[in-house]
């Protein structure tokens, strides 16, 4: 829109060259001032094409000296400084045209431009009381008009901002990550124990620039500090640029950008890609990482796609989306695909005007807890460039409008590459202020409490045959008991059988692992009391379909107090048992009900019996073969722990855990 500007003003003149019309009457200085219109063009950069503004500006420069109130070579001189990033100097320049000539431009467009000056540099109040006078100008561009009313609500907002700062004091991750070369686009594990991030290398092997981005890891040691930082091996990292990346939550898929080379074709080693910058994928196998490929189904198009975000429950992928051509991120939105059944990504889906604006959107990152958005934006009220947001997602799958995170962490500079930790109280963001190694380096600063994401814990262990002790690639599946929608997707590593899985707090959660020739493995998390909960580590042993000596429990199967009534969130148990005898026709299994020892033994055993008859009747009904199924019922007779045992129990609470073990469904594989 500027350059439109720019374009006007020099036609404007133009036609007063050809008309001989000028406020100079000092020839030399007219000469000048039609020797620096031509200049952008006539000195073209040779290397890079661009306009050389600097020449013209300079040429403006002398013909004002030799005319001071010369004020059409103000005004261009204005319009070079704006193009050669010297705001200041083209507020000068704005100012002094305006007090030589007030009503120069009819439709006040001097005065837009130098009241969005104004903003840039930080001086509000002369910003406002610019854009007032434009925007009662009756002759003012209507369009302008808007973004002059928006560009006044931004001061307003940065003046109440820097009146009533936020806590911010950032700190500097170490010398384990940050050198004197850039580090940027941090990462993390659900676990925050591994960060990823981009650096900029210098490379010879690239042409022309002899630099390029590539993937380092840092782990953290044991004494809280981030360990020397690894490159990712050469075939993840490439002579190419790779950039902006995104871990998995268990650290083991990793979903990055990368650029074609000038050609459009090249994308690196054995790559292939559909536009500009496209996404690609990479897993580990142990500590092996597999070679890149480009990420299935339809999130790359010929545009440029870049800084991925995936999501906690590993189906959900955020994205960047910008024009078609190589750099071309001005109106950039936020893109949206899931996951389908087979691994591939469906087509994108922009999200809303709540997030998204007609301009630059970019550095999204939705936290561990799935329902909370931060991203950076040029479009909604702000300090000024790209200032970092936050939007978060209700019950029905709305995004709420943007929040800006306010001042210091936003000011009227750019602010971007922002990332949470999973437990929302600390973020990292990437900046060249002082006291860092010499350019961009990695920070970590206390998330304002107004700010932050509902806190994300996890469990990590591993999966193994209860045999063999063999690890498993089992396949977790975490869900929300409330709603009984799946909200974690994860497997375990097939070499290692290792695995992370988050856990947002603030519902309750039904865990089933499963792989093929094995019984389901299920647990409950309570995450409403996290207090005294413990999430850290969960070993997952897998029975084989062929031991019938020991009994699977149904954690997730629920009765109410004193009944036999299945309970709601039984279902989702309950119809993974389903699946299971449907994928193994020929297992039968017994149906054991337990109680623990409270009440009367008699009553308890009856009950019991019509706990196990309940899940007996819900099979058949639900399709299976009543002769593959029996239930009993064994009452308080084969308790986990002992009255005794429970007795020296410290604390009530770990008195009804225990309780808790002895009430319990069950089966068993009888053949």
């Amino acid at each position: 829109m500027k350059f439109l500007s720019l374009i006007c003003t020099i036609l404007l003149v133009s036609c007063s060259t050809a008309q001989q019309v000028y406020s100079s009457k000092d020839k030399k200085a007219v000469s000048l001032f039609e020797q620096a219109q031509k200049a952008p063009e006539q000195y073209r950069d040779p290397k890079t094409g661009r306009p050389n503004y600097q020449e013209g500006l300079r040429l403006l420069e002398k013909a004002i000296e030799r005319d001071p109130n010369f004020w059409e070579a103000h005004v261009v001189a204005a319009e070079f400084a704006e193009y050669s990033n010297m705001a200041e100097v083209a507020i000068g320049h704005y100012e002094k045209a305006l007090a030589i000539k007030p009503d120069h431009s009819p439709s006040g467009g001097t005065h837009f431009y130098l009241g969005n000056l104004y903003f840039i540099t930080g001086r509000y109040d002369d910003c406002i009381r610019t854009l007032d006078i434009y925007t009662r100008n009756p002759k003012a561009n209507p369009q302008f008009v808007n973004e002059a009313q928006s560009i006044m609500a931004s001061a307003e907002f940065s003046k109440q901002a820097m009146n009533n700062p936020t806590k911010f004091e950032p700190v500097h991750v170490g010398p384990g990550i940050n050198t004197a070369a850039p580090e940027y686009f941090p990462t993390i594990t659900v676990d925050g124990k591994v960060l990823l991030f981009t650096r900029m290398v210098k490379d010879d092997r690239v042409p022309m620039y002899g630099k390029q981005e590539d993937f380092y890891v840092s782990e953290l040691s044991d004494k809280n500090t981030w360990m020397t930082a690894i490159a990712m091996p050469p075939n993840v990292n490439t002579v190419h640029n790779e950039g902006a990346p995104t871990f998995a939550p268990d650290g083991r898929s990793l979903i990055f950008v990368a650029c074609s080379d000038e050609s459009g074709t090249y994308y690196g080693e054995n790559r292939t890609g559909k536009g500009t910058c496209d996404l690609f994928i990479t897993k580990r196998l142990g500590s092996r990482w597999i070679d890149p490929v480009n990420l299935p189904g339809d999130v790359n198009s010929g545009n440029w796609e870049t800084q991925p975000s995936l999501s906690a429950d590993g189906k959900t992928l955020y994205f960047v989306r910008g024009l078609r051509g190589r750099g071309r991120m001005g109106d950039a939105d936020i893109f949206v695909s899931t996951q389908k059944e087979d691994g591939s990504w469906g087509t994108p889906v922009k999200l809303p005007n709540t997030v998204n604006t007609p301009y630059q959107e970019e550095s999204v990152l939705i936290h561990p807890d799935g329902k909370t958005l931060y991203f950076s934006s040029r479009g909604h009220t702000g300090m000024g460039g790209l200032d970092i947001f936050v939007s978060r997602m209700d019950a029905q799958g709305n995004w709420s409008k943007a929040e800006n995170l306010g001042y210091p962490i936003n000011s009227r500079f750019d602010e971007n590459s922002l990332m949470v930790s999973p437990d929302g109280e600390i973020a990292f963001f990437a900046s060249d202020r002082e006291g860092g190694y010499g350019d961009l380096d990695i920070y970590y600063f206390e998330m304002p409490e107004q700010f932050r994401p509902t806190k994300t814990l996890y469990f990590d262990g591993l999966v193994y045959d209860v045999e063999t002790k063999k690890p498993l690639a089992g396949k977790f599946s975490l869900i929300d008991l409330k709603t009984g929608k799946e909200v974690i997707r994860s497997e375990a590593d097939p070499v290692t059988g290792a695995f992370t899985v988050s856990l947002p707090i603030n519902q309750e959660y039904a865990l089933s692992v499963s792989f093929p020739g094995y019984n389901n493995f299920s647990e409950n998390f309570n995450m409403t009391i996290v207090e005294n909960q413990e999430v850290v580590h969960m070993d997952v042993p897998m029975i084989p379909i062929t031991n019938s000596d020991v009994a699977v429990t149904l954690k997730n199967v629920f009765f109410d107090f004193g009944k036999a009534t299945l309970r709601p969130e039984s279902t989702i148990e309950l119809n993974k048992l389903r699946d299971f005898l449907k994928a193994n026709p020929t297992v039968k299994i017994e149906i054991g009900g337990h109680t623990d020892t409270r009440g009367d033994a008699a009553e308890n055993l009856t009950l019991s019996q019509n706990r196990a008859k309940a899940v007996y009747d819900f099979l058949i009904a639900q399709g299976i073969d009543a002769k593959r199924l029996s239930y009993k019922g064994y009452g308080e007779t084969k308790t986990r722990i002992s009255d005794a045992e429970i007795a020296k129990l410290a604390t009530e609470l770990e008195k009804e855990k225990a309780h808790q073990e002895n009430r319990r469904t069950e089966y068993r594989i009888l053949k």
